[in-house]
């Protein structure tokens, strides 16, 4: 694959040196000459000093053949109207753009981009560690609007329902998985302590969730 990076400070340098790692073609563009001295000693990829809008240099870094291009400048403007030209105007198949300052993510997601938003998720992920934990994320979509999160049903909920559990419309049922065995369950499945949820939710499904689990059982 080949894929073209925008911006070398630390978000571009692990990506790129991840990329190379792999065995991708990566080729890094940078305003500042100085900034490809945070690329690793043994990093192979091609770099590319200058503006990352003009012509001449993007197509040095190859983006008529390009699979691939994530811009990751700490400029949300710069990164939104680069990745728009390299999805429009070069039909590249996939381009990411980095958010950095949450502020601005609008103007990402009106060019209808894919928008990875690090302040964002990060501080989703860091108000959910804050509370006692009673289940624990094992993936996140988007920038964290919703996560898929794995609970072990505790001995107060043995019996009850997922209607009785879940809050419609905030928290979905994944999966359930009982002596070993995942399945699809129904909303009338009734759980035995030590079953392990997988469910769907935004935070705040998960913190209702978190409530009812605190409430008596006749609640």
């Amino acid at each position: 694959m080949n894929v073209i990076i925008v911006g070398c400070g630390r978000v571009g340098t692990e990506l790129a040196y991840r990329l190379f790692q792999k065995g991708h073609q990566v080729a890094v563009i940078d305003q500042v000459a100085a900034a490809f001295s945070n690329l690793s000693a043994d990093f192979r990829g091609h770099t590319v000093q200058g503006e990352a809008l003009a012509t001449d240099v993007l197509r040095r870094a190859g983006i008529e053949q390009a699979d691939g291009l994530a811009a990751v400048t700490n400029s949300d403007s710069l990164n939104a109207v680069v990745a728009h030209v390299a999805r429009t105007v070069y039909h590249v198949p996939q381009v990411v753009v980095r958010n950095y300052h949450p502020r601005w993510r609008a103007l990402h997601e009106a060019f209808g981009l894919q928008v990875v938003s690090s302040t964002s998720w990060g501080a989703a992920r860091i108000e959910e560690l804050l509370y006692p934990a009673f289940a624990r994320s094992v993936f996140s979509a988007g920038n964290g609007e919703v996560e898929i999160y794995e609970l072990v049903v505790p001995e107060a909920w043995h019996g009850r329902t997922l209607q009785d559990l879940l809050h419609a419309g905030q928290c979905l049922a994944v999966a359930l998985t009982r002596a070993g065995k995942a399945v699809l369950p129904s909303s009338e499945e009734r759980l035995e302590v030590g079953d392990i949820l997988h469910l769907s939710s935004t935070m705040a499904g998960i913190e209702t969730l978190r409530e009812r689990l605190k409430a008596p059982q006749g609640r």
